[in-house]
């Protein structure tokens, strides 16, 4: 399922990302990769607050729709 579909303060793992090369790299850029586990911290306004790799990421909705988890 998508990330933004997930529940709030659960831990998933990183199953796919979809979107074009520039999308990808950016995302991986990030620290969303495949495997990796993440956990939705909170959503303000739209945008998703997301825990990877002991740091807190802020994606916008259409952003997080691309990681699958």
């Amino acid at each position: 399922m998508p990330l933004i579909l997930a529940g709030k303060g659960n831990e998933m793992n990183i199953i796919k990302i979809i979107g074009n090369d520039e999308t990808k790299r950016f995302l991986n850029s990030l620290g969303f990769v495949v495997g990796e586990t993440v956990k939705i911290i909170s959503e303000i306004g739209g945008n998703i607050i997301i825990n990877i790799k002991d740091s807190r990421v802020a994606l916008d909705k259409s952003m997080a729709s691309r990681i699958i988890v």
